[in-house]
């Protein structure tokens, strides 16, 4: 009895700490509904309250009609799900090569891709931009994938994984006559599943944000993205639009949430799961 109601304690008290940190947090994102549902006075209005007096629906469909955000769902959806496709083989490859084979230079091949890691993305710009230039490849989707093909981050993370699984099943593997393609699929990645879904997390995220790359190699509306939408109603001849902007941008992170929503738990059991040691 004593022990339950302890444990009962316990969490109230973490409720009771949690609770505020997770208003505080959310904060920001009711805020900005709240001021896509307002008029552009009442935005300015120091008297006015948080809430508005009525709801205004329209600045939603308005803020949609100022940039084919349809056409920009669609090349966001194709340009993170092609970039995360692709790093989940190559960094899946990478990684098990350095992990669990030998080569010469093994180490000092794994320190040099690493090095990207320690640069600011904005530090590569110009090479990447002009690769992409002598590739033939701007303004178009690929330009938008091909530099992000690769990650010495997810490599380092999922390296770290599969050195933590057990030899031997690998060595049973091998006994039982698998190479190194099926060992790695049937032994290596089912154990290293929550690593690859995290880092899967923190790639969909940070490509679905990206603006800075998309404006540097893209002219078109065929081959925008969402944040460049976003751009183009903060950047307005008047002044950005307040309610229209944070009409869009609810637009914009309305997919990431309810894809949060929906796999939440599987989400916060894979972040647990992969701890780097």
């Amino acid at each position: 009895m004593f022990k339950r109601l302890r444990l009962g304690l316990t969490k109230g008290w973490l409720h009771f700490v949690l609770l505020p940190l997770a208003l505080l947090w959310i904060s920001p994102l009711i805020w900005i509904v709240l001021t896509s549902l307002k008029t552009r006075v009442e935005v300015f209005d120091t008297t006015a309250g948080l809430l508005p007096k009525i709801a205004q629906w329209s600045n939603y469909p308005a803020a949609l009609s100022v940039a084919p955000f349809g056409r920009y769902l669609i090349n966001s959806v194709l340009v993170t799900g092609g970039i995360i496709s692709a790093q989940l083989i190559t960094i899946t490859l990478a990684a098990y090569a350095f992990a669990r084979l030998r080569f010469p230079c093994k180490d000092l091949i794994f320190g040099l891709f690493l090095m990207q890691v320690m640069f600011p993305i904005y530090a590569i710009f110009l090479t990447n931009f002009v690769t992409i230039r002598e590739l033939g490849l701007m303004n178009s989707l690929w330009a938008l994938m091909v530099p992000f093909v690769a990650s010495g981050y997810g490599t380092f993370m999922l390296r770290q994984a599969f050195r933590q699984v057990p030899a031997e099943l690998a060595d049973a593997a091998k006994l039982d006559g698998c190479g190194h393609f099926s060992t790695l699929w049937h032994v290596y990645l089912p154990l290293v599943k929550p690593t690859l879904i995290a880092f899967a997390i923190i790639s969909v995220v940070t490509h679905w944000n990206d603006y800075m790359w998309p404006l540097l190699v893209t002219n078109s509306e065929s081959v925008r993205t969402l944040p460049i939408g976003l751009g183009l109603l903060a950047k307005a001849d008047s002044g950005a639009d307040w309610t229209r902007l944070m009409a869009a941008t609810v637009v914009v992170v309305s997919p990431l949430l309810v894809f949060f929503v929906i796999f939440q738990r599987r989400f916060v059991d894979s972040f647990m799961h992969a701890g780097i040691k």
